[in-house]
């Protein structure tokens, strides 16, 4: 290479280098500009569901009219032309085909998940949260009018936003929303993009009032053989559970579409078994998201058939076409469930709940890296050796279920071999 070969070289190096530093910038800031618009959004929304929750507590014959609430929903989403609304897995389907995100989905989720938690419905937040930030990112994105795979990046920035929001844990939002996906890879282009508006958005929605909530310490003991090998057999029930919750749910909503094809019946009979259910318990531990008996079961206390009964109800509030997220149902399932069994194995109460949480997480959601994320900004590091052997066996023998359909299986658990294929119901 000559010395003019060796000039036009470097300039066309330097080019590259100023297109990119460019190319960051207006990412960066656009990650920005997302990070606040998903966190006050997201920040508001959590605040309103407290406020609903607050109000449902005070007059419990709001329960009664759940049923009502339900036909309110159908009845919104067929106004707004939305007959068969595919939740979350429409937002993982955008990312990975040409599928449009609309807008329209973001007052679709908030109103429906609101009119679900004031009447007593059995369900979380943050998974909504997920719908409307990727919702939100994907408009911002097309507004911008970017290209297919940067309106993917915005998606992604607006799911991790929203997430961090609403459980100010911003690792763990960021992990999730780039390996929930495609599982067995990862898109490594968006971390610095969803980790600013990660960031943004969690600082923003403190900022306007909204405080996630804050998990007790726990003392976790040592690793050690022995404890090592309870935690490997904790993490195979763990396993088993993620399994029987996703079937669960996916069946329920099959059944209850088969057998009550009408949107609008179908909506009040599940209503009123949710109804029936919680008269018949004589209870509302089971209503809403359910944090209060999260904060028990991580104290040590839990009744053995909390878990089954949570399972069961969000299934019927879900699949009855009622609004909300599956996160925290299935934080409360693990919680619960791992206060009870642990100690069966010699763990700890309250160290077997938050184990829970951890393994029944990753089987359901098959995301190993943000479970372990989630437990360690929730519970500290000095619960890391344990909370990486739960997640470990939990997530080699979950198969492949998993709580959305759209979720994409890139890489087999058991062998480096490329299957791509979806998640089973």
């Amino acid at each position: 290479m000559d010395n003019e070969e060796k000039h036009e070289f470097s300039k066309e190096r330097f080019k590259a280098v100023g297109y990119d530093l460019l190319a960051f910038v207006r990412t960066v800031v656009m990650a920005i500009v997302l990070g606040i618009a998903v966190g006050a959004y997201a920040g508001a929304f959590a605040l309103l569901i407290d406020f609903l929750t607050g109000i449902r507590n005070q007059y419990s014959w709001l329960l009664f009219l759940l049923p009502v609430g339900g036909l309110a929903i159908v009845g919104f989403y067929h106004l707004l032309k939305a007959k068969d609304p595919k939740g979350t897995n429409l937002v993982l389907q955008s990312i990975s085909s040409d599928e449009v995100l609309p807008i329209k989905m973001t007052p679709l989720i908030t109103v429906g998940t609101a009119i679900t938690h004031l009447f007593g419905g059995s369900a979380g937040r943050e998974g909504a949260a997920l719908q409307i930030g990727g919702s939100i990112g994907a408009t911002f994105g097309r507004a911008c009018r970017l290209e297919k795979r940067d309106v993917t990046v915005m998606t992604l920035c607006g799911m991790s936003g929203a997430f961090s929001a609403m459980f100010g844990t911003p690792l763990t939002a960021v992990i999730f929303a780039i390996e929930v996906i495609s599982i067995g890879i990862m898109h490594y282009s968006a971390i610095v993009p969803c980790a600013i508006s990660s960031l943004v958005a969690g600082y923003m929605a403190r900022l306007i009032g909204y405080h996630a909530e804050a998990y007790p310490v726990i003392s976790f003991p040592e690793l050690s053989l022995v404890l090592g090998l309870k935690v490997i057999g904790f993490g195979i029930v763990c396993a088993a559970l993620s399994v029987v919750f996703c079937i669960l749910l996916h069946r329920t909503e099959h059944l209850l579409k088969k057998l009550l094809k009408n949107p609008y019946l179908r909506t009040v009979v599940g209503g009123a078994l949710i109804i029936g259910i919680t008269l018949l318990l004589g209870t509302r531990d089971y209503n809403g998201a359910g944090v209060p008996v999260i904060m028990q079961a991580l104290n040590g206390e839990a009744h053995w058939y909390s878990f089954l009964i949570k399972m069961v109800m969000t299934a019927i509030t879900l699949g009855a076409f009622y609004k909300g997220g599956e996160i925290v149902p299935t934080i409360f399932v693990g919680a619960t469930f791992g206060c009870v069994f642990g100690p069966l194995l010699g763990i700890p109460a309250s160290v077997g709940a938050a184990l829970g949480i951890c393994g029944v997480f990753c089987g359901v959601t098959n995301c190993l890296l943000a479970s372990i994320a989630l437990c360690f900004e929730l519970f500290g590091l000095s619960g890391l050796p344990l909370f990486l052997i739960v997640a470990a066996v939990s997530y080699r023998l979950s198969g492949y279920y998993g709580l959305y359909t759209g979720q994409k299986i890139v890489y087999s658990k058991s062998r480096p071999l490329f299957i791509n294929r979806n998640t089973w119901k």
